[in-house]
């Protein structure tokens, strides 16, 4: 374990190779595209190994998603400590490093991201950096340094899990497949498909989330990065596809906000939450949810009337512009609404005046001003089609 106490240089092409990765990734994925297939065709694979691979592999990846990810990165919520012990078993398992050196780099990664030098995986420097290549070389934006995780490194049960993480990882991957194939009686079958095809595809599907979520969607919440949101990838990633909404609003306890959009991550958060096993989830206001989708609309519409003006009549490119600046005058009018109400509210908490101020004058206030952003966000599609 190396820690840095110094500022990340720029990354290097030359940096050394980390053959304990390399050799790790070649052969598993080897096994899982030679040996897996032909055991399958000369002896068949059991029932109980298939649904096996699966278990372990949902367990993984919502180990990772919903424990390493959001639990401890960006403690989005609380849980409670059966679960923390479970997401850390199967986070383990999972075999992307401990929790300490995941969530400081992904914290890193939020800090700076696109910034080729500090971070960790920029997919500024392409898909197969930002995939794999950032962890078969030991760059310096990838160096351990553990001093942005202060939090975690109080926590007892990630400490334990930091220092002995290989013995751990050991026990998971090959003593946890080895135990089920034994009592189900298909020793050799469950730890191929359970043991290493699960962990080629854990792994795989997790680094879509530093590359392809990056380089592939839509950016309806803030283009100020490469972060997008691509419902394709929030399929395999248990909901973290929601890419682009998860940088702008990183402490929300779900990426998917939309009520049909797949996200197994915030349902499982939300269903721990209705038993008592979770609390205090995080979730940003629909306001200023309202407000950054409704401002990257009023950005496309003036790119959308630039490029529309040398084509349109300039009678036609006035009336469109002063269309939408009256439109950003009520958007500005509404953010300052909605500014002084919350004002209003945090002082009347403050005094304790209201103690239920869900039921009060303040939530009516609130949505009035949320479906005043859902009209706007109409009118101005509307605009779009025109100029399109």
């Amino acid at each position: 374990m190396t820690q840095a106490s110094t500022p990340v240089k720029p990354t290097s092409p030359s940096a050394p190779l980390v053959w304990t990765n390399i050799l790790l990734f070649l052969l598993t994925f080897l096994v899982a595209v030679a040996v897996v297939p032909w055991y399958g065709l000369t002896h068949g694979y059991s029932a109980a190994a298939w649904i096996t691979c699966g278990v372990f592999l949902a367990a993984n990846e919502l180990s990772i998603t919903a424990g390493y990810h959001r639990l401890w990165a960006h403690r989005t919520y609380e849980a409670h400590w059966s679960v923390r012990a479970l997401f850390l078993i199967f986070g383990t398992m999972a075999l992307q490093n401990s929790a300490w050196v995941w969530c400081s780099g992904h914290r890193r990664h939020h800090l700076n991201v696109d910034d080729e030098d500090l971070d960790p995986y920029s997919a500024r420097r392409g898909f197969w950096f930002s995939h794999i290549g950032w962890m078969v070389r030991a760059y310096p934006s990838g160096v351990e340094n553990f001093t942005n995780i202060p939090d975690l490194r109080r926590d007892r049960m990630l400490t334990f899990q930091h220092r002995h993480y290989v013995p751990l990882v050991l026990a998971t991957n090959i003593g946890l497949p080895l135990l089920v194939g034994w009592l189900t009686g298909h020793l050799w079958g469950t730890f191929l498909l359970a043991g290493v095809l699960r962990l080629v595809l854990s792994h795989h599907f997790t680094f879509f989330i530093n590359s392809l979520a990056h380089m592939w969607g839509s950016r309806p919440y803030s283009e100020a990065n490469t972060a997008r949101d691509n419902p394709v990838l929030a399929v395999l990633t248990f909901g973290e596809g929601y890419h682009n909404f998860h940088h702008h609003f990183a402490h929300d306890y779900r990426n998917g906000v939309r009520w049909w959009q797949w996200d197994p991550t915030k349902w499982l958060i939300a269903g721990l939450h209705y038993v008592g096993l979770t609390r205090k989830l995080k979730r940003t206001p629909v306001f200023q949810i309202q407000r950054a989708l409704l401002a990257m609309q009023f950005t496309r519409a003036e790119s959308l009337l630039a490029r529309a003006a040398s084509t349109a009549a300039p009678s036609r490119i006035s009336e469109l512009r002063q269309h939408i600046a009256g439109e950003y005058e009520t958007f500005t009018a509404a953010v300052a609404d909605w500014a002084k109400i919350k004002e209003q509210w945090l002082t009347e908490k403050k005094r304790a005046v209201v103690e239920h101020w869900e039921h009060t004058n303040f939530q009516l206030r609130f949505k009035e001003l949320e479906q005043r952003l859902r009209l706007q966000r109409r009118r101005l599609r509307v605009l779009q089609a025109q100029l399109a």
